[in-house]
């Protein structure tokens, strides 16, 4: 066979002419058999060196001096490639190199061949860059152009430069006679392409012709002269061994390229690529023919390359546990694999793996995945490969696998999740078929998806960030597309994934796997691989099967009639030419019904032939069996062409025909396959030989035919062969003549990929505003240099458009890139996507932005959606509109489908079509229309049309939907939201709903023409239903899905704040049941509120409903603006996200709306002389203030006479930061001067606050001006003399409630002169009640001590003051002063987010946000992050250290030198904590322990940290101010509603209060980022204050009980006098409907308190506090008293009095207690459901007794008493805090139970209570050895090996005694002595008992002393201290009869040798009975001395 005439690359040159080559060959060939000797002693040795030919099996070396040019024309680039000893009649060879016989003949030197042997030469010298074609029509063309000689020759010198001036020369000499011989020349004569002549062409004889440099030599001469002998070559062959550091047999590389260890191939493809690329030869031995309807050429397989010298392959056995088990059945690795084994699974790096098909690169990315899993195993394998078993830590990573097609998505997850199930790992496919729940993504460890999907969930800012953030390994299947239409996408994740990877800090690996490709360098530059380490390259040689491939083009014009029956009869032919050497075939097509069509039409011509026996298969051995089995298919067809031997394949057909078929063919009982292209990308299913019948594939997207794609041509090429089968495959393509060129150069000569990123840029530019990846123009230019579009740029310039000289002047193309991103940007800005200011360079997203990224809109669809888009559109609108989005250009009409459209059109189109069929736009609406109805389509392009534009629709509208929410327009928004859900039902909106459940046609047709409403249908039996359909049987089923039809009821509450501002409360209750194959896990809702008259959306929020909250009532608030004119109603929209018709309606009348009148009055600042400190006329008050300033600032002067000289109540309200705290001292020296004995009272709503006041308070005012300053909070119980002797008590408002209930037994109370109220406009939260009552019963004591009682309310400005102020009975004392008053003033930004998106994920967008703010507004000052959790906290630093990481300088923030950094943090605990901070960025928040707090607030005050990260608790406990505070968010989670909740506008006031430093700022900066639909509210009351509502009316009964129980109130008309001196009363009046009145006149009000009145009595009744009787009067019970006295609310003693019973077990006691009202706002953090379920299994009582959801604060407190008793490790740092506030409530709570069972008088559970307070105190359980609480000991239950020793014995033990016992319970040394200390202390004690009259005296004595003086008790594991106590019990055990109680505790300091002496009044009603006394500790278990004792009137006991 001759070889054909191959192009060769330009670095090369050939001085052979053309004309020798033939008879070159002939003598080459004649030397075979001499050359035998020559063979090298190493068979199998590739290549030593560039100077190895090889020809067929034998190797000889050339003599090194070989001119190599001198022959190229003859040798093959690829010296593997063999050279076939042909034996036939070379006549009968279809191709020949010879030229015409003329051509022989010597004539004029200068022709074509001339022209392209010098071109050749030429660039051999490396001078140019140009292909050798090129280069000669360039010559060619200015040879021919009419200029002079000059300038012809100035022309070369361009062209040609000056190294070869000779050759210039030449040309211009010669020019005439070069041109002549050109024109005369009719036939193209490149060398790149394959001479071609008939088979009837006769071969001439060649004839030995001089070459164009004149050398004579024959073949023989010069082949002769370069042969070495043996031994010269053994020499040559060891040297060069030595010389090389690669193995012999290793890859071979140019010699002008950088050498890559890893690149295996048989010739230099060079990577390096001109501007217009290099052209590839084809392979020695390719062969052309021209057959009557075809041409074919054939390309010869490629020989396998044999193992190299010391290469072996990796054996199974030698690897680690892991591999072992997942390569079960494999004895070793392939070549591939052991070539690439070492890199990809021991080590982390980026990798790119180009090998041919079936190589198994699908087994190398399963060692990449073995390498992430084995990452995180324990133990390592890498440390114990033979380790029993490893622990894989699941939760830690995340592997994404990206295929390119679905189906292949499919075949990926089987395989791996096959073999990787042995280690428990999940494998899930995620594509636009395949959803996974948020639960099914947490538990996945692979996840395998497609390039697009990928792409989505990544850029998405609310997609799950847990998942993104755990991916470590992600591997792109065929990165080769990224020369593909789909390119773009593979650029943007890489790009994502890269930044991601720099921005994080974090490791994710990428690999890719490619077919081969030229350009592979410039590939594995942009996945940023190693050269040197991850690129492997691995040419055919390496395919497994190796390929022969042919390439057909038949005559005939694409898709003609002529063409296509050419391709059938020519597929017939090679069928037929396959079946006959015994292979089996697979014909691939493009469309399932060519399957069918492509077997017939075989069968047809096979029959017409008489070759229907070649595909008989009933000699086959399982032919009987098959047959059987293919019986059971459903399919006629299938059945019918079996017996025939043909079978067919694709998508359409059911799995199991699908799987029926592989198996047939697999066993060859099938002969030959038609299927579709996804059987080569989905299943893994290899035949002899493939063909590909015709490359026309209909693409939908562009609306017409184009050629079938490269990769799908490859991928199928790869099905051809099977291993162990056939020595090779054979693969054949079969398309037009005029498309053959096409696809043999990108097969064979495979040009360089390009990118395709720039027809996409504006497109993936938005994703990343929108993502906030990229927020500047710089940070776009960085992104673009992340891209494969910046790699090519850099290596072939030309292509996109850039100069040479601009890459000299910019070698990284920065003015290149920034030109693309503005161009794009400005597109975007235009199309109102972004904003983009073109001054800072800012890109900014918009609503319509984000939704495009979302939803992978273009923005020329978003151009025509701004142009065509209208509030009031019908459903006719919206579908032409959907018809014009650009997603559709593609599609076009063809006018074979007139007819079938226009019929379309008037049967399926109910919506009026305003476009003409004959357009795109008709055309698509129609199908749509069609697509709706399910209207059958006949035409395969209009059904595959039909699919892509509904697929596409339904995305569109959804983000229609989306873009008319964010403008407001109801109408559209419901139209749209409508359409979409009928595009996804199939349902017209105007259908019956109950349809999309699946009924029969007949019941849907009865229920449409009865036209009955859907809610009357939920309203009728089942057997209505059923006679209404005339179908009983079907009347239980539509029962049925009526039920399970997802509507919702909602209830609402309106209450106006303003004029023009109506809070409206939702309360939504589920009206359906819940089925889970309906509803899956979750039902989503858009709610919004809509104005009646021109249907503006007021308000929106998408509502989530799960199925674990289907039985809860939600509530949602809001506000709403109101319009003047008042609208007559709103309508409140529930509509389903999914269910078609699935809405609900509700009517908001204004009729009887009183829209409120707001004076809002603010004090001008007037314009006084500051005043000095010396007014106070005072020098030890002097004295306090000089320390810091010697004049008041303007707005304390301005109040200081009427604070410091009168006597006048105060409302003082002005700004954080203002001087309020010097205001309230200047009141507290007026009560001291005026009152020398009083007490000042200071409350703050806070204990926080309460704390900074006493630290400030105590350092000044108590050593200067000798004030005793007392804290009285929940943490801090000071005794009752040291409240006595203070002179200042700081307090919250529930403690000061508690002690001044008994204001009567505690004269302190009465002794108040001023009330200090800090914040008090927190009137309006849950706690304002209380304030209310403060100041109701200050006035009351004050009306009946007749000591005056001075009132100063201080809050920031509030909107209604003067009601407050009249409350307060404030005359002259009124301030409220605006913000501008704050001695630093104050910049204010409100930015809007995104909403309906996650708070955690809207938490994440706000991150860089933030980071940008603070390098914008404060870079080098402190600022502070205010966030909603403790968790946000760790989460916000952690992304701004991110954020630092890609900054110059990434410890910017950080002000200390690293000594002093290394020692704090070895004083910091929290490991978060001491990550941030060396990064100048510090945490703060109620989770860090003490020390790490103050260290934090040290370090930030003092500017060694520039940035702290807090949550709201630091804006009121700490006065840490900032000069930029940044409130990220103004949400937070809510878990009483179970919802997030947003802040109190009281708390965003005192969190922009921190702005600004007096000392240091001139201003401050404030940034609130919220969602977009709150701007306008905060924008608004920011300013302007809030106007301030009560609160009491909600919690009215326990303030009532507490008053009644008091005395101060005793009948119902008390009640209501005592309301008419509340905050409630006046605000009643000014704001009725506020709190629920239709009007405002007396009699309306009076019947409102009457009604609140009776309700609260009766509930108080409800739960037996209280005794109402006829004539209104109400008198409390024992029970009210015990609940006002340790203050705990009304319902808990309700709950207790159901519940309790006698002997009431240990567990009901603990539910009882964790069921009390107290816990009601226990929070319950996100997703702390979960942590409970898992700590309920660890704990003795599960919480699910409770019979409560898991997410219950009861459940909660339930669990965590139990986690103390048990002392569990709890789950979380926030379960720490939430313990101690369990806590900190549970002894108040015990004790009010204590109570309440003796006055039940039940001793049994009474007892249990109090061993319950002794086991919580100590952290025990009632049934552990109390000896075991001690120190150095753990607990153990008491049926133990371990004695109990009785504590009575204890008190007899001597230091001896203890330290044997210490022994015998085995206590540690270390512990030792804090055991017998704390031994020797427990209270033993003595009782004597001595009855006088009605009265018994208890003498208690001590045995031993106390722990401490003031009697602590040992409890360290209780939060707060503990101190002595005991209950005194008189009872009846027999009858479990609890007759008396009393507790008592000695006083702290005095002598514990005195005795405690109480004396027990006896009621005459047990006098003479004989009772059982008990004294029982209240601290430790089993502590009790008991006796039996007989009362009577007089005795001594």
């Amino acid at each position: 066979m001759s070889p054909p005439s191959i192009s060769h690359p330009p670095s090369r040159a050939s001085s052979v002419s053309r004309l020798s080559l033939d008879d070159l060959r002939e003598k080459f060939l004649a030397q075979e058999k001499a050359m035998k000797d020559a063979r090298l002693a190493v068979q199998g040795l590739i290549k030593v060196n560039s100077n190895t030919v090889k020809v067929d099996d034998d190797e000889f070396v050339i003599d090194g001096n070989w001119d190599e040019s001198e022959y190229e024309g003859l040798l093959s680039d690829s010296d593997d490639y063999d050279i076939e000893d042909e034996e036939e009649d070379t006549s009968s060879s279809a191709t020949s190199l010879d030229e015409d016989e003329d051509d022989n003949v010597a004539g004029p030197a200068y022709g074509k061949e001339w022209l392209l042997n010098r071109c050749l030469k030429y660039l051999s010298g490396g001078h140019n860059t140009m292909d050798i074609d090129e280069l000669a029509s360039t010559l060619e063309a200015a040879i021919a152009s009419p200029s002079g000689d000059v300038e012809i020759q100035s022309k070369l010198a361009d062209i040609l430069g000056y190294e070869d001036l000779e050759f210039i020369t030449e040309l211009v000499q010669n020019r005439s006679r070069i041109a002549e011989a050109l024109k005369l020349g009719t036939q193209s004569h490149s060398l790149s392409q394959v001479r071609v002549v008939n088979k009837s062409d006769k071969k001439h004889k060649r004839k030995n012709m001089p070459n164009a440099d004149g050398d004579t030599r024959t073949y023989d001469e010069v082949v002769r002269s370069k042969l070495l002998t043996k031994e010269e070559r053994q020499k040559r062959l060891e040297a060069a061994l030595k010389a090389r550091s690669i193995p012999p047999n290793g890859p071979i590389l140019s010699a002008t390229e950088e050498q890559y260890p890893h690149i295996y191939r048989s010739h230099d493809a060079r990577n390096t690529l001109s501007a217009y690329g290099n052209k590839y030869s084809l392979p020695i031995g390719t062969t052309r023919f021209t057959e009557d309807l075809y041409e074919e050429v054939a390309v010869p397989y490629t020989r396998q390359r044999p193992l190299a010298f010391g290469e072996r392959l990796v054996q199974i056995s030698d690897l680690d546990l892991i591999c072992r088990n997942t390569f079960k059945g494999y004895s070793s690795l392939n070549r591939v694999q052991s070539l690439v084994y070492p890199i990809a699974y021991g080590t982390n790096g980026n990798m790119l793996i180009c090998a041919p098909t079936g190589a198994g690169k699908t087994d190398v990315a399963m060692l990449t995945i073995l390498h992430t899993i084995a990452m995180n195993s324990v133990p390592s394998p890498f440390e114990e490969p033979n380790a029993g078993a490893y622990h894989i830590e699941k939760n830690n990573f995340k592997i994404v696998y990206v295929a390119p097609l679905k189906a292949l998505a499919a075949e990926v997850v089987e395989k791996l999740g096959k073999r990787l199930a042995w280690l428990g790992i999940q494998v899930r496919e995620l594509t636009g078929d395949m959803q996974l729940t948020r639960t099914e993504i947490m538990k996945t460890q692979i996840i395998v998806t497609t390039p697009e999907k990928w792409d989505v969930v990544t850029r998405k800012s609310n997609g799950d960030t847990d998942l993104v953030e755990k991916v470590k390994l992600l591997i792109i299947d065929e990165v080769h597309m990224l020369h593909d239409d789909r390119g773009a996408v593979i650029e943007s994740l890489v790009a994502r994934t890269l930044r991601q990877v720099e921005s994080t800090q974090s490791m994710i690996r990428i690999v890719g796997l490619s077919a081969t490709l030229p350009n592979f360098i410039d590939v594995a530059d942009f996945l940023k691989v190693d050269r040197r380490e991850g690129l492997f390259y691995f040419d055919a040689s390496f395919r497994p099967v190796p390929l022969e491939q042919h390439f057909i083009g038949v005559k005939g014009k694409a898709g003609g009639k002529q063409a296509n029956e050419y391709l059938d009869r020519v597929t017939y032919r090679k069928v037929i030419d396959m079946l006959r050497e015994g292979h089996q075939v697979m014909v691939f097509v493009h469309s399932r019904k060519d399957t069918m069509k492509t077997v017939r039409t075989l069968k047809e011509l096979a029959m017409s032939e008489g070759d229907m026996d070649l595909f008989d298969a009933t000699v086959h051995p399982r032919y009987r069996s098959a047959s059987y089995d293919i019986s059971k298919s459903r399919s006629k067809e299938i059945r019918e062409i079996f017996k025939d031997g043909f079978g067919v394949h694709h998508a359409g057909m059911l799995r199991s025909d699908r799987n029926l078929t592989e198996r047939l063919f697999t066993e060859g009982v099938i002969k030959v396959l038609c299927c579709t292209a996804t059987l080569a990308w989905g299943v893994n299913l290899p035949a002899a030989a493939v063909i590909i019948k015709g490359t026309q594939v209909y693409n939908a997207k562009k609306g017409g035919f184009t050629d079938l794609g490269i990769t799908d041509v490859i991928q199928i090429f790869g099905r051809a062969g099977r291993p162990q089968f056939e020595k090779y495959g054979i693969a054949f393509l079969c398309t037009t003549l005029d498309r053959l060129s096409h696809y043999m150069s990108a097969i064979t000569q495979q040009h360089p990929i390009e990118s395709r990123f720039v027809e996409r840029m504006a497109d993936n530019l938005n994703a990343e505003i929108a993502l906030g990846t990229v927020t500047n123009v710089d940070e776009g230019v960085q992104w673009l240099g992340y891209t494969y579009l910046y790699v090519r740029m850099r290596k072939n310039p030309m292509v996109y458009g850039i100069e040479w000289k601009a890459i000299e002047e910019d070698n990284l193309l920065g003015q290149r890139r920034r030109e693309l991103i503005v161009e794009a940007a400005r597109t975007l800005h235009r199309m109102q996507m972004i904003i983009f200011d073109e001054r800072t360079g800012s890109l900014t997203p918009k609503h319509v932005g984000r939704i495009a990224s979302e939803f992978y809109l273009m923005h020329n669809s978003i151009e025509v959606f701004n142009n065509t888009l209208r509030p009031t559109a019908t459903d006719a609108d919206v579908l032409a509109l959907l018809s014009m989005s650009k997603e559709f250009d593609g599609l076009k009409f063809r006018e074979e489908e007139a007819n079938e459209l226009m019929k379309l059109r008037e049967q399926s189109a109910p919506c009026q079509i305003s476009h003409s069929i004959d357009t795109t736009e008709g055309k698509i609406n129609v199908l749509l229309q069609a697509y709706i109805c399910n209207a059958h389509i006949e035409t395969f392009s209009l059904v595959s049309d039909t699919a892509y534009v509904a697929q596409n629709a339904a995305r569109i509208c959804r983000a229609l939907f989306l873009i008319a929410m964010s403008r407001h327009w109801g109408h559209l928004a419901l139209v749209l939201l409508s359409m979409s859900k009928a595009i996804d039902k199939r349902l017209w909106p105007f259908e019956h709903d109950l349809a999309q459940f699946g009924l029969p046609r007949h019941a849907i047709e009865k229920l449409e023409s009865k036209q009955v409403p859907l809610e009357r249908l939920c309203d009728m039996q089942p057997a209505e239903i059923g006679e209404l359909i005339h179908n009983r049987g079907l009347g239980n089923v539509i029962a049925k899905h009526l039920r399970n039809f997802p509507l919702l009821h909602i209830e609402y509450e309106v209450s106006p704040i303003l004029r023009n501002i109506l809070r409206v409360h939702l309360n939504i209750v589920p009206l359906f049941s819940w089925n889970d194959h309906l509803h899956g896990y979750a039902e989503s809702f858009w709610i919004w509120v809509e104005d009646s008259v021109d249907s503006e959306i007021l308000h929106s929020a998408k509502f989530m409903l799960s199925k674990k909250h289907m039985s809860d009532t939600h509530e949602m608030d809001f506000f709403i603006p109101l319009k003047d004119p008042m609208p007559p109603q709103i309508f409140v929209r529930a509509v389903s996200n999914t269910w078609a018709g699935a809405g609900t309606v509700t009517t908001i009348s204004f009729q009887h709306l009183i829209r409120p009148e707001l004076e809002n009055i603010q004090t001008k600042l007037l314009n006084l002389r500051p005043l000095p400190v010396t007014a106070l006329h005072n020098p030890v008050i002097e004295a306090i203030y000089q320390q810091k300033f010697n004049y008041f600032n303007p707005m304390q002067t301005m109040i200081f006479h009427c604070l410091y000289h009168t006597n006048s109540n105060v409302l003082l309200g002005s700004p954080t930061g203002s001087g309020k705290t010097v205001a309230a001292e200047l009141a507290m020296w007026w009560a001291f001067r005026e009152f020398p004995k009083s007490k000042v009272v200071y409350i703050a709503p806070m204990k926080a606050l309460v704390r900074e006041r006493v630290d400030d308070w105590r350092s000044r005012l108590s050593e200067l001006a000798d004030k005793k300053v007392v804290e009285l909070t929940g943490d801090s119980s000071p005794d009752a003399r040291a409240i006595r002797e203070s002179d200042i008590i700081i307090t919250t408002p529930e403690k000061f409630d508690g002690i001044s209930r008994n204001w009567q037994a505690r004269k302190y109370v009465q002794q108040v002169s001023l009330i200090i109220m800090d914040e008090i406009h927190l009137l309006a939260s849950e706690r304002g009640p209380i304030l209310e009552l403060i100041v109701s019963r200050m006035n009351y004591i004050s009306t009946h001590t007749k000591q005056p009682v001075r009132l100063l309310g201080m809050s920031t400005a509030v909107a209604n003051a003067g009601d407050m102020a009249g409350w307060l009975g404030v005359k002259e004392g009124l301030f409220n002063f605006p913000q501008s008053i704050r001695p630093v003033p104050l910049e204010m930004y409100i930015d809007g987010f995104q909403d309906n998106t996650g708070f955690c994920p809207l938490m994440k967008s706000m991150n860089k946000p933030a980071f940008m703010a603070i390098k914008s507004h404060s870079p080098n000052k402190p600022s502070l992050i205010f966030v909603a959790s403790r968790r946000q906290t760790r989460l916000t630093s952690s992304d701004l250290i991110n954020f630092c990481g890609m900054e110059e300088n990434p410890k910017r923030f950080l002000n200390m030198t690293e000594d002093e950094l290394v020692m704090v943090l070895n004083e910091i605990k929290d490991e978060p904590l001491k990550l941030s901070l060396q990064f100048g960025i510090g945490q703060h928040h109620a989770g860090l322990v003490n020390s790490d707090r103050r260290i934090v607030q040290e370090l930030f005050a003092s500017n060694k940290i520039q940035v702290l990260v807090a949550t709201s608790t630091l804006a009121w406990g700490v006065n840490l101010p900032a000069h930029l505070v940044i409130i990220k968010g103004t949400q937070f989670f809510d878990g009483k509603i179970e919802a997030y909740k947003d802040m109190e506008l009281t708390d965003i006031l005192q969190m922009m209060g921190r702005a600004g430093r007096p000392a240091f700022d001139t201003s401050g900066v404030a940034i609130i980022f919220t969602q977009e639909s709150k701007k306008q509210f905060y924008k608004r009351f920011l300013h302007t204050g809030f106007p301030v509502e009560s609160s009491l009316h909600k919690v009215l009964e326990d303030h009532l009980g507490a008053e009644i129980a008091g005395g101060n109130i005793k009948s119902k008309q008390q009640a209501l006098d005592f309301l008419m001196c509340t905050y409630l009363f006046r605000r009643v009046h000014k704001n009725p409907t506020y709190y629920g009145l239709d009007e405002t006149t007396p009699e309306a009000v009076n019947d409102y308190l009457v009604s609140l009145v009776d309700k609260s009595i009766a509930e108080l009744e409800k739960s037996g506090c209280v005794k109402v009787f006829s004539d209104g009067s109400v008198v409390p019970t024992p029970f009210l008293n015990i609940s006002s006295y340790y203050y705990i609310s009304h319902k808990t003693v309700r709950n207790i009095l159901e519940k309790i019973k006698a002997h009431a077990p240990y567990e009901l006691c603990l539910q009882v207690l964790a069921e009390a009202s107290e816990y009601d706002l226990l929070p319950v953090r996100h997703n702390e459901d979960l942590l409970n379920i898992e700590l309920s299994k660890r704990l003795r009582y599960s919480g699910a007794q409770l019979k409560k959801v898991m997410w219950d604060p009861h459940v909660k407190a339930f669990l965590l008493i139990q986690a103390h008793l048990s002392r569990v490790e709890l789950p979380i740092t926030d379960y720490m805090q939430d313990m101690v506030s369990v806590l900190d409530q549970c002894v108040r709570i015990l004790q009010a139970y204590i109570d309440i069972t003796a006055e039940l008088g039940i001793l049994s559970t009474c007892m249990m209570f109090i061993d319950l307070m002794q086991a919580i105190k100590q952290a025990v359980w009632f049934d552990d050895n109390p000896l075991t609480a001690l120190p150095g000991l753990r607990p153990v239950p008491m049926n133990h090996s371990m004695t109990v020793v009785n504590l009575r014995r204890l008190g007899d033990m001597k230091p001896g005694e203890m330290n044997r016992l210490a022994v015998f319970l085995k206590v540690p040394e270390r512990s030792k002595s804090e055991f017998l200390k704390v031994l020797s202390t427990i209270p033993i004690v003595d009782v004597d008992l001595r009855q006088t009259q009605e009265t018994m005296v208890v003498r208690i004595e001590r045995k031993r002393p106390p722990l401490t003086p003031d009697y602590k008790c040992y409890s360290p594991k209780f939060p707060k201290a503990q101190y002595e106590g005991w209950f005194l019990i008189m009872c009846s055990k027999s009858s479990d009869e609890l007759l008396l109680i009393k507790r008592v505790r000695p006083k702290p300091g005095t002598p514990w040798q005195r005795p405690i002496v109480v004396s027990l009044e006896i009621p005459p009603t047990i006098t003479g009975r004989e009772v059982d006394f008990i004294c029982i500790s209240d601290m430790y278990l089993f502590n009790s001395v008991s006796a039996n004792i007989r009362l009577t009137n007089s005795s001594l006991l």
